[in-house]
């Protein structure tokens, strides 16, 4: 006699992936920690210009706002031309981070889509510019300046700056990522030409990607000391850096006067953060969502 054993399906056990788990209350507290000591140094910069000197030597850390914050950055007017500080300052950073985005986007697209003789070694060579130090040209950069007569003047800091090897290499990969070469075609195909096809097809596509190109661009450019105070006159063409340095200049140090200066030159990037902070997040999500 046959008889049909009717078995049970047997239960699959469902595989939990580990990003599918809620973090738990280690992890919250860790990330509050991090937070907080990220946090906390800018806020006690901003904290120290509302003071008198006298909070430098306390013992104990004052973490609330005084009613010296006026007093303080009057001063820093008074010692140095801060105004002209920000308005150098704010020309070469906007001049320097459209200049390298557009000319890094070009560059970046006609290494990743347009095909020619010698791409990949012209791209070898501008990857290799990128590991030689800075301080290699300085000599040589100043004698550049010279000889063009731009030193003492904006354009010999923002010249060198206007696009960058680490520019066309993000874009580069921005392009490889972000732009398929059926869009390019298609774009042909229609009629569109090179420069059409760029402004039409590729640069929608990596705006992410060259959003976190200008914040870098736009903050490295605003940062700069080195070069500043070497090609220009710090007394008639100041930068913020340079203008902080000569608040620094002297026997004893003023801190709340220092960390006003630094108050105020940092609100600007904090701005553009702010401006751009969802197309930052964007194109640094995209390529977490690929795949």
């Amino acid at each position: 006699m046959s008889t049909t054993a009717t078995a049970r399906p047997e239960r699959r056990k469902q595989h939990i992936s580990p990003l599918s788990r809620r973090p738990g209350f280690l992890t919250y507290a860790v990330l509050i920690a991090a937070l907080l000591a990220s946090v906390f140094p800018l806020y006690y910069s901003f904290v120290v210009p509302t003071r008198d000197n006298s909070v430098i030597g306390d013992s104990a850390l004052s973490l609330t706002p005084g009613g010296h914050l006026f007093e303080n950055i009057h001063r820093v007017f008074d010692k140095v031309d801060f105004w002209l500080a920000i308005r150098n300052s704010l020309i070469i950073s906007t001049t320097v981070t459209v200049c390298c985005v557009l000319l890094a986007s070009l560059a970046g697209f006609a290494f990743a889509k347009l095909p020619f003789r010698g791409r990949g070694a012209l791209f070898l060579i501008v990857v290799i510019t990128a590991m030689l130090p800075t301080q290699l040209g300085v000599v040589p950069l100043y004698m550049l300046m010279g000889h063009l007569g731009w030193i003492a003047t904006l354009p010999a800091v923002i010249g060198p700056a206007l696009v960058s090897a680490f520019a066309v290499f993000w874009m580069r990969q921005a392009c490889e990522e972000s732009v398929p070469y059926e869009l390019v075609e298609a774009a042909r195909i229609d009629g569109c030409s090179t420069l059409g096809t760029f402004w039409h097809v590729a640069l929608p596509a990596i705006r992410p990607q060259a959003s976190v190109l200008a914040m870098f661009t736009f903050m490295g450019a605003w940062n700069d000391f080195m070069w500043p105070l070497i090609v220009l006159d710090p007394s008639e063409s100041p930068t913020v850096q340079t203008a902080l340095s000569s608040l620094a200049a002297g026997y004893s140090l003023d801190y709340t006067l220092i960390l006003s200066g630094a108050a105020l030159g940092v609100l600007p990037l904090i701005v553009i953060f702010i401006l751009l902070s969802r197309q930052i997040v964007a194109g640094v999500m995209q390529g977490a969502v690929k795949g």
